[in-house]
């Protein structure tokens, strides 16, 4: 495959699926690492990398810095799925999205300081001092969410911290 031809498929990758990282374009593309990183590099006008959470992860260039930043957090499932719920219940106390979401609240308040931080999830204190969790743009928040899809390691990472948690429950 032409040079030209392999380059084009990165980027449009890259453009259908924001955020994703090194390690995944390898494996989707189903290319050499090497040829991953040569395509990136000649590509810098079209692709733009960002180092967050741990990870490099690229971007077209009309992805703003809090697009960026936002996504790489929704690439990870369980911030994803903690989105999902509030999504579909509105503001909801933090020990209920715990339970709905099926993590222990560490888990939660792990991935909530994430997205607290980006102003996608509130807290807000109660009469009584009990934390309630809303989306801050529910709108804008479901349109960046509908941009990802967690990558198998990313769920695999979440699910195993899953079962931990119900392990140490019991």
């Amino acid at each position: 495959m032409p040079d030209n031809d392999t380059r084009a498929r990165v980027a449009e990758h890259v453009a259908d699926n924001p955020g994703v990282y090194f390690s995944e374009l390898v494996r989707r593309l189903d290319l050499a690492p090497g040829q991953v990183q040569y395509h990136l590099r000649k590509l810098d006008d079209r692709v733009v990398a960002a180092d967050l959470y741990g990870r490099t992860h690229y971007y077209p260039p009309d992805c703003d810095a809090f697009e960026r930043r936002a996504l790489a957090v929704l690439h990870r499932e369980t911030a994803a799925d903690i989105v999902v719920f509030l999504l579909r219940n509105g503001p909801t106390p933090a020990a209920e999205t715990a339970e709905g979401v099926g993590v222990a609240r560490s888990t939660l308040e792990w991935h909530l300081d994430r997205l607290v931080d980006l102003d996608l999830v509130a807290k807000r204190r109660d009469e009584r001092g009990r934390v309630t969790l809303a989306l801050e743009a529910p709108e804008e928040t479901a349109r960046l969410l509908r941009t990802v899809e967690p990558s198998l390691p990313e769920k695999l990472v979440d699910r195993f911290t899953r079962l931990v948690d119900r392990l140490l429950a019991e």
